[in-house]
């Protein structure tokens, strides 16, 4: 079942960001640096009492500004709109402006629980103001300080009372399909089903908008997350292909495998590596799916790679499939892609034989020395999988360069079949705490 949605809107300002990084906590990215993957940090998961949730924060509205901020006003109605409930952030120092009346009528359209947060109120000023904010016309409002810690457990007590404590677990491999409109998506997700003949059947619990289906495959179920549902609202979310990312983000969070499905028709886009970029990122299993290959002509598969792997230097690991899911041709080539990938994202290396590869990995080319000083390896054991992690005690881990990282990671890949998925090398001194 998809984990709840919590929408952060309000005027600029107001202290969402401020709100945002106060629930979320400190959240270390699983990969840094990867080319292509935005690092504003709108959308995150994030966990109060043993209850999981999707916090989204929202530019701040303005209509002051002589030209008004439509991007900023469609990125906050496509977030109220993914979202279950809205928490309405105001100034309770300022007390209400027209903003806030503007907003207020974009949430009355919404049909969302609302919850009117007004913040500030460790300044005299604000308590003076409070009892204004009831004209805004909503049910629950509660006074907050961000900044000083007030009123924050009962905010956070209301916003998650209804919320399920432990999601059921389903083990089954999850797929997700995700790429910018108008690539394939929806088609894809049909022809994988019906090329096995499965009647579709929505899974209970889902969201109102994005459809998981049970896919059968040689007598094993798996589920496909679609997040093709952007037609829904018209042409609004056509058109703002940035914003179009929460739904996949959503999506992508939910699931082993991601099929980053490319439009061979339109070639590569900056946004196609954007996507893929969030999915590694996530650590989750990566299939690249060229879809529409049937309409090419002048072009070899052979060439098509090519220009594949310059684009996505930071995913040389993951497995391309050329076919065309509306014709399905070449489409029985893509579920034995998927198993090889999800045998990988699982692959469990023994302690001594990974010890013994990096050990002879850094015999072949020690590392320079540095003011005098040379990074050593002492052991290296894998210490997670989904994706696999493998963790290097040393040193000085002040001593790993990341031509040195990179030099390990494909020694890695060189001896064990890591195709289609992200690994995660860690290095910890030899005498830190775990």
């Amino acid at each position: 079942m998809p984990l709840p949605t919590i929408a952060l809107v309000g005027r600029p300002n107001v202290g969402k960001s401020t709100l945002f990084n106060k629930i979320v906590g400190k959240k270390i990215s699983i990969i840094e640096d990867i080319p292509g993957v935005t690092r504003d940090r709108i959308y995150q998961e994030a966990t109060y009492n043993q209850k999981k949730f999707y916090l989204v924060d929202t530019g701040g509205i303005d209509t002051t500004k002589e030209i008004f901020n439509n991007e900023i006003k469609i990125q906050a109605e496509i977030a109220i709109n993914e979202a279950d409930i809205v928490v309405f952030i105001v100034d309770g120092k300022e007390g209400l402006t027209n903003n806030d009346f503007i907003i207020r009528d974009l949430l009355r359209k919404s049909n969302k629980k609302i919850i009117v947060a007004i913040n500030k109120m460790d300044v005299k000023e604000a308590q003076n103001n409070i009892y204004d904010f009831y004209e805004l016309g909503f049910d629950t409002y509660i006074p907050i300080s961000s900044i000083h810690n007030v009123g924050f457990t009962e905010l956070m007590d209301t916003i998650t009372k209804n919320f399920p404590e432990h999601e059921d677990i389903d083990n089954r491999l999850k797929l997700s399909i995700i790429g910018r409109p108008n690539v394939g998506k929806s088609s894809l997700m049909n022809a994988l089903l019906n090329e096995e003949r499965v009647v579709v059947s929505n899974i209970a619990g889902t969201t109102r908008d994005s459809i998981d289906s049970v896919l059968k495959y040689h007598n094993e179920e798996y589920v496909l997350i679609d997040t093709a549902g952007m037609r829904k609202k018209g042409k609004i979310f056509e058109n703002i292909e940035k914003y179009s990312l929460l739904r996949s983000l959503k999506a992508i969070d939910r699931s082993d495998i991601c099929l980053v499905v490319i439009n061979a028709e339109e070639g590569i886009k900056e946004h196609d590596k954007h996507i893929a970029g969030h999915a590694i990122e996530r650590g989750k299993g990566i299939v690249f799916v060229v879809n529409k290959w049937d309409t090419i002509k002048d072009t070899t598969i052979q060439e098509f790679e090519k220009k594949m792997r310059a684009e996505f230097q930071f995913a040389t690991y993951a497995p391309i499939v050329y076919l065309s899911a509306l014709t399905k041709k070449r489409i029985h080539t893509l579920m034995p892609e998927i198993l090889k990938v999800a045998e990988n994202i699982n692959r469990e290396i023994k302690t001594s034989i990974i010890n013994e590869m990096i050990q002879d990995a850094y015999q072949l080319n020690i590392p320079p020395s540095y003011k005098g000083k040379r990074l050593k390896i002492y052991f290296t054991s894998q210490t997670g999988i989904k994706p696999p992690k493998f963790t290097f005690r040393v040193n000085n881990k002040g001593l790993v360069h990341f031509s040195y990282e990179r030099y390990l990671e494909n020694k890695i890949r060189e001896n064990f079949d890591f195709t289609g998925t992200p690994i995660i090398l860690q290095f910890k001194n030899r005498n830190d705490n775990d």
